[in-house]
């Protein structure tokens, strides 16, 4: 076996595209494992190496029985994967979509009117120590979460959103979800992340931001009930700290100034 793969690679005269077709089996393997590293996939992928290699060795060594069973088991675990691992695919299917490419394309004006807004309510309930999750639909719509919030559908404000997070509000539990320049539904429940990397130190609320953003390709911004400390997460990462500057200076970055609510906008003048 190993004879005739070296006779092969000795006979096989390499082109540009071959390198080409290397180069991108290389990096789609690299960006797999970057997505897999840190999950559940992780053990999945060494259980189907383990696999792999009682196969070959059933093959290498006349294992019959072994063998015929791992041939006749191996579609059921395809489909078992895709069930158990439907959560990971689909960020993976997601994360394929906001590739650098992708968004340059997409790429709009950022609307600080929304970002100053809010900043504005993020740092006053900082200072207050009021828990907070605020949501920012980009790319990827939010309606499965909104449908099981409750809808709002008002002109984002600081103030609105103030209100909401008030302690002895009813919508102050779950998360708000901003959608261009509107509040789309607040007391929304978010997935929590079940990634076992994250610290410990994390509570409820950063576990559900970094969950959604797993999933999507929004931004969530957290205000930690317990320091005041506000946080951004932003695909499955958080970070910690942030002041009212860099919060809006990250923000101008990640909000996109929507047709949708600019027409709106115009539509509400004219009338």
């Amino acid at each position: 076996m190993v004879d005739s793969l070296i006779l092969m690679l000795q006979r096989a005269q390499v082109g540009w595209r071959d390198v080409v077709d290397i180069l991108i089996a290389a990096v789609a393997i690299y960006e797999l494992i970057k997505l897999m590293r840190g999950t559940r996939a992780v053990q999945m992928g060494i259980g189907v190496g383990l696999i792999a290699a009682v196969f070959y060795l059933s093959q290498w060594w006349h294992l019959d029985t072994v063998n015929w069973l791992i041939r006749n088991i191996a579609g059921y675990v395809v489909f078992a994967a895709i069930v158990v691992f439907q959560s990971e695919i689909r960020r993976t299917l997601a994360h394929l979509g906001r590739a650098r490419f992708f968004r340059y394309l997409t790429r709009t004006e950022s609307n600080d009117e929304i970002v100053e807004e809010i900043v504005a309510a993020a740092t006053m309930l900082a200072s207050a120590r009021t828990g907070a999750i605020i949501a920012v639909e980009r790319d990827i719509g939010l309606r499965n979460y909104i449908e099981g919030g409750v809808s709002l559908d008002a002109t984002l404000t600081s103030d609105l959103l103030l209100s909401v997070f008030q302690p002895k509000s009813p919508l102050h539990d779950g998360a708000v979800i901003v959608q261009g320049d509107r509040v789309a539904a607040a007391a929304c429940f978010l997935p929590l992340s079940v990634n076992p990397a994250i610290s410990k130190d994390f509570g409820t609320r950063h576990r559900a931001a970094i969950g959604l953003t797993e999933d999507v390709d929004a931004a969530a911004i957290v205000v930690s009930e317990e320091t005041g400390r506000i946080s951004l997460a932003l695909d499955g990462h958080v970070e910690v700290g942030l002041d009212a500057d860099r919060l809006r200076a990250r923000l101008r970055t990640l909000v996109p100034l929507r047709k949708a609510a600019s027409e709106r906008g115009n539509a509400g003048s004219m009338d």
